[in-house]
């Protein structure tokens, strides 16, 4: 990984000439993609980011500027812009801040790769990935075999005037594999993944080989299938797609800068008022979610967010009541709510705001047989491939790669194109059953913020059993 070379006393003692406070938030983040199509390597790339954002104090009011010269004129510069940039708008603030809202922090953090990325050989990738695509070779009617990952090594080093003094190191990886199958105008795709703090052991041939047969078949197994029928009826989902119902119905409607309104001209706002905290029936009393940063492996794990705030595990839900909120210091102090620390910025150029991390819901005390044994009529589905929710993140839908038929507590034939519907809090009050084992699944692709900034989260969650959904099918 990089290493600073610049003297970072030296650039906050400028800055302290202007300012009440400072910090400096160094960051070098390094991403390579590799991709093998049809036997065939199609991507084979390697980018690097480096810079700083320079964060002050003036009259009471938070403001940044960003530079990729870390030379010392260079820094010193982009603290005299942020010094003169926040003065001027200082007057238009909508709260009084003080340098107690960054209280000084020491520590370190490293994932847990047992083989760091940048010790991991380019061979060994590409040699999991080609055993990937030619095990998805099962037959004709499979048109195109994907095998792809993205490494990721980053860096971030923050300093304050008041002491602060924390560095981060991660090794993050997003594989994927998909099989898409294909006949007269019908096609079906099946995809497995793994994403999170990992390093090069993930790379084993056989299990990429494992996965990629598995995929293909399922996929070939599906453009046989009928489609999923419609109706209102009892819905298993599985981890992978619990993952994205967890991110899109409980994580971004928590985010408080997205219900204070800061939001609402490019991401949406929420349909959870500032009331609701300690109040809202947000589930049924199975459902329990925590927001921990401490996760194993998981993407979005860490030990201090971009403002110095020391991560620690907080349940957002509990018993299915609304308890906090996925808020920064900024905004806890605005709402007067309680929150995490999540503050957290996509880049060494833009500034932190309120982000999800690692939104977890806890495990219960059902096993998977138990759920299915206790379905009349049902779908089990599993791995997301389409979704739509509103801007208030209350009404959604959700389409599925694969789905299982239940009838009468056994598991039936597979179906196509299953999808399903509803609206948030009804639909959470509906969960009847929560499986005992989580998994824990990740997006490097989480968008929000104006200017735009994608961040990586990541979700555990065992799988689940809602009562009573409306399920429909839908074309390929």
């Amino acid at each position: 990984m990089s290493v600073p070379s610049f003297n970072h006393q030296v650039a906050l003692a400028h800055a302290r000439q202007g300012a009440d406070w400072a910090g400096l938030r160094f960051s070098s983040e390094t991403t390579q993609y590799r991709e093998v199509r049809n036997d065939t390597p199609d991507k084979n790339e390697s980018c690097t980011e480096e810079g700083a954002m320079c964060e002050v104090l003036v009259h009471g009011t938070f403001g940044y500027a960003a530079t990729a010269d870390l030379s010392e004129s260079g820094l010193k510069r982009a603290f005299d812009q942020a010094v003169v940039t926040t003065r001027a708008t200082s007057a238009f603030k909508v709260h009084q801040f003080s340098e107690g809202h960054r209280a000084p922090v020491r520590g370190d953090y490293k994932s847990p790769a047992q083989q760091r990325l940048a010790a991991t050989p380019l061979a060994d990738i590409m040699e999991c990935l080609l055993a990937a695509s030619a095990a998805m070779a099962v037959g004709d009617k499979v048109v195109n075999r994907s095998a792809k990952a993205m490494l990721i090594q980053t860096q971030i080093d923050y300093f304050t005037s008041n002491g602060t003094e924390t560095r981060q190191q991660f090794d993050m990886l997003d594989v994927t594999l998909s099989a898409t199958a294909a006949e007269g105008l019908q096609s079906q795709s099946r995809s497995w993944s793994k994403t999170g703090q990992y390093g090069g052991e993930v790379f084993q041939k056989a299990l990429f080989a494992d996965q990629g047969r598995r995929v293909a078949i399922e996929a070939l197994e599906l453009l046989a299938s009928p489609n999923c029928p419609s109706g209102r009826m009892d819905l298993i989902l599985m981890p992978d797609q619990m993952m994205l119902q967890i991110h899109e119905s409980i994580g971004h409607p928590l985010e408080l800068d997205r219900i204070l309104g800061d939001e609402r001209n490019y991401a949406g706002w929420s349909f959870v008022k500032t009331s609701d905290f300690g109040a809202l029936q947000y589930g049924s009393p199975l459902m329990n979610v925590s927001f921990d940063p401490t996760t194993l492996n998981a993407l979005a794990s860490y030990a201090f967010d971009d403002a110095g705030n020391p991560a620690k595990r907080e349940f957002l839900i509990q018993n299915g009541i609304l308890k906090r909120g996925l808020g920064s210091v900024e905004s806890q102090e605005r709402a007067g709510l309680l929150g995490v620390a999540n503050f957290r910025s996509a880049s060494w150029n833009r500034a932190p705001i309120d982000r999800m991390a690692n939104i977890n819901l806890e495990p219960g005390n059902s096993t998977l047989d138990a759920m299915i044994a206790s379905v009349e009529d049902g779908v089990l589905m599993t791995t997301n491939r389409s979704w739509s929710i509103d801007d208030y993140r209350n009404k959604f839908q959700f389409g599925c790669e694969h789905g299982r038929l239940i009838k009468d507590g056994k598991l039936a034939g597979v179906v196509r194109n299953p999808n399903y519907r509803g609206v948030t809090v009804d639909f959470w009050n509906r969960l009847a059953a929560v499986g005992q084992q989580a998994e824990t699944y990740g997006t490097p692709y989480c968008g929000k913020g104006e200017p735009s900034q994608v961040i990586r989260v990541g979700h555990a969650s065992p799988p689940c059993l809602f009562r009573g959904i409306e399920v429909f099918g839908g074309q390929s």
